[in-house]
């Protein structure tokens, strides 16, 4: 396997620290990350965004949807046993998981539902004033505000 060293990106370069994390992480294998449960990341529009994971056989009190700085943790824990079912084939995989996305900055989580073994969060992306795009008026050599010039006394 090749290992990447992103070091001489970081060099010249200060508040980056998260998109140095991110990169690591990514490079970075799991064995125990896994394909279950299965999920989707919609885009709706501009700003809307989903995450659905499918989660069959969880009850919503089973489900935990956790928001830290800018992680989405969604942990799925099956309550300790089932009664008194004997199971001749058990192909639901009801195990318990964990699964992380991480958040840009902008983006916040508003809400989850869980619908016909489908567990729906939303996320919105939300822009502060001071970070959108505006416009600079160009105004005239005499009206412009001098910046750094004094006048003689």
């Amino acid at each position: 396997m090749r290992t990447i060293d992103f070091s001489p990106l970081f060099r010249h370069s200060v508040g980056f620290d998260r998109m140095q994390n991110l990169v690591d992480s990514a490079t970075r294998l799991d064995a125990g990350d896994s394909a279950y449960p299965p999920y989707n990341i919609e885009s709706h529009n501009e700003n809307d965004y989903r995450i659905t994971m499918a989660v069959a056989g969880f009850d919503a009190s089973e489900l935990d949807v956790t928001v830290t700085e800018n992680t989405v943790v969604i942990t799925g824990k099956s309550a300790d046993g089932e009664g008194d079912v004997e199971f001749l084939h058990r192909g639901i995989g009801k195990r318990g998981f964990e699964r992380r996305f991480q958040l840009a900055d902008t983006i916040k989580v508003v809400g989850g539902s869980l619908d016909n073994g489908l567990l729906h969060v939303d996320l919105v992306r939300e822009v502060p004033e001071e970070q959108k795009p505006r416009r600079i008026e160009i105004v005239a050599p005499d009206k412009a505000r001098s910046i750094g010039t004094k006048k003689a006394a």
